[in-house]
């Protein structure tokens, strides 16, 4: 009877063990989440265990990717609408990649792809880890690369005239 019981309950332990180990991170899909090109993206992170030294975690959201423990640091949604042109955001090209960047939450930042449809976003706690350090990793990098760019991010001393009257229209 002791032995029927022991299995059983070793099984109850191991998967309680687990569950403590790791929680799943609750995010939400953005709209374009089923795009062909976000499931590039996440083959890509399938193997990106750790971001700028934080561990990965699991999502329940289709198209979403987490880093840090105990606390996400680091939260990656793919298949937001591209972003329009604005000059209101910083933005910031590293390692071929262009980034508009919103501080409105700061010490955490909004970082949204810039010029590739459908656009991917990362939400970083500044606090724990260096955004440049996140927008730099070769795994990051690898995954967003597989969409395409279309666009670029420009400087307005880099806009001719020509340029600046079509923005106008």
């Amino acid at each position: 009877m002791l032995r029927r019981l022991a299995a059983p309950a070793v099984v109850l332990l191991g998967a309680a063990m687990l569950a403590g180990c790791s929680s799943t991170v609750h995010l939400e899909p953005a709209a374009d989440s089923n795009n062909p090109l976000c499931a590039e993206v996440m083959v890509s992170l399938k193997t990106v265990n750790s971001v700028a030294e934080q561990e990965r975690r699991w999502t329940d959201a289709q198209a979403t990717a987490a880093w840090g423990s105990p606390t996400s640091s680091i939260l990656l949604t793919c298949g937001l609408d591209k972003p329009a042109p604005t000059s209101e955001l910083q933005c910031v090209t590293m390692e071929g990649v262009d980034w508009l960047v919103d501080a409105t939450d700061t010490p955490k930042l909004r970082l949204t792809t810039y010029g590739r449809e459908p656009a991917v976003q990362l939400y970083v706690d500044t606090g724990v880890v260096s955004s440049n350090d996140v927008i730099s990793s070769r795994g990051i990098v690898g995954a967003v690369t597989s969409i395409p760019a279309t666009n670029e991010c420009t400087t307005p001393d880099e806009i001719d005239e020509e340029a600046a009257e079509q923005l106008l229209d």
